[in-house]
C-alpha cells in the first residue's frame, strides 16, 4: 500500500491553536523529487498540518493536495532562465501569512537544504522573529542515482563527490574544473541541461577524457522519468536532441548501470 494511502487513515483532529496566538510558525519542508510515496513521514504530517502551503511550481499537484487541512495555496514557481517569483516576494509572503497566525508550509521540490534559497528565507523569519524548522526531503541526486542504478560513491573509484550548480545569478557558474576532470571523478549537476556546452568545453579545457560518461535523467521518480546516457564529446548535441523539457540532473562520471533494464531509456546520440 502507499505511503500516502497508509497514512489517510492516520489523520486525527488538527490541535487548536494555543489562546492568544497572533504569531504562527513556518516549516520548510522537502517534497522529495515528485514521487509522492518518496515523502517522508514527517512531511506528510506536516502537510496535513498545514494553514497555508506556499508551494515551488516543480512541486507536482498530488503533493500539494496533501495538505487536506490548508486553506490557502501560494505558489511561487521559479524557472530557470524564464519566469520567476522575485524572491524577496516570496520572503514577504512567508512572513505575512506566519505574523498571521498560520501554520505556513513552505514546500520545495527536493530537500531544502540543497540549491534552495533556504538560508535567505530562515534570514527574513529570523528577522521577524518567527519560528521555524526543517523537514528534509529525498534531493533529485538521489533520485537521479537510483534511476541509473548507481552509487555516488564507490571503493576503488571515488572516495569523495560532488554536488554542484550549472548555474547561479552571475550566469553559468564556475567550478574547480581541472579537479572535476580528473579521472574516476563523480558529481551531481543540478541545473545542467542549459549549460551543457559551457560544462563540456570548461572539462575538456582542463583535460577530462572526451569519453567520460555523462548521464542527465529528467523528471527522477515520476511517472515520466526518461534517462539520457551519452559521453562528454557529444553531451550538448545529445541534449539538444533529445529535447529535454522537464527538469534534468546531470551525473558527471556515471553511466547507466544497465540500459535494457531502464524504462523509457533515450540511447546516446552520436
Amino acid at each position: 500500500m502507499p505511503l500516502t494511502q497508509i497514512f489517510s487513515t492516520l489523520r486525527g483532529k488538527r490541535p487548536a491553536p494555543a489562546l492568544g496566538r497572533t504569531v504562527g510558525k513556518v516549516r520548510f519542508v522537502g517534497a522529495g523529487p515528485g514521487d509522492p510515496d518518496l515523502l517522508t513521514v514527517k512531511a506528510l504530517t506536516a502537510l496535513q498540518e498545514a494553514d497555508v502551503v506556499i508551494h515551488d511550481g516543480l512541486v507536482p499537484v498530488s503533493i500539494v493536495k496533501l495538505a487536506t487541512s490548508a486553506m490557502k495555496f501560494i505558489p511561487v514557481g521559479k524557472k530557470g532562465f524564464g519566469q520567476h517569483t522575485p524572491q524577496d516576494v516570496i520572503n514577504a509572503r512567508i512572513v505575512e501569512n506566519a505574523r498571521q497566525g498560520h501554520t505556513v508550509v513552505r514546500l520545495k521540490g527536493g530537500d531544502p537544504t540543497v540549491f534552495a534559497r533556504l538560508d535567505e528565507e530562515i534570514e527574513a523569519l529570523e528577522a521577524a522573529s518567527i519560528d521555524y524548522d526543517i523537514v528534509p526531503g529525498i534531493t533529485a541526486a538521489s533520485a537521479s542515482l537510483a534511476a541509473i542504478g548507481q552509487s555516488l560513491t564507490k571503493r576503488g573509484r571515488n572516495a569523495s563527490a560532488r554536488i554542484l550548480t550549472g548555474h547561479d545569478m552571475k550566469g553559468f557558474a564556475d567550478h574547480d574544473w581541472r579537479t572535476l576532470a580528473g579521472s574516476g571523478e563523480v558529481a551531481a549537476i543540478y541545473m545542467g541541461k542549459r549549460a551543457a556546452r559551457f560544462i563540456q568545453g570548461r572539462l575538456l579545457m582542463h583535460g577530462a577524457a572526451p569519453d567520460t560518461p555523462v548521464t542527465l535523467v529528467e523528471n527522477a521518480s515520476r511517472t515520466d522519468q526518461s534517462v539520457l546516457g551519452t559521453t562528454l564529446v557529444n553531451l550538448p548535441d545529445a541534449v539538444e536532441q533529445a529535447d529535454l523539457t522537464g527538469p534534468a540532473l546531470m551525473l558527471w562520471g556515471l553511466a547507466p548501470r544497465d540500459a535494457a533494464s531502464l524504462p523509457l531509456l533515450k540511447q546516446e546520440l552520436a
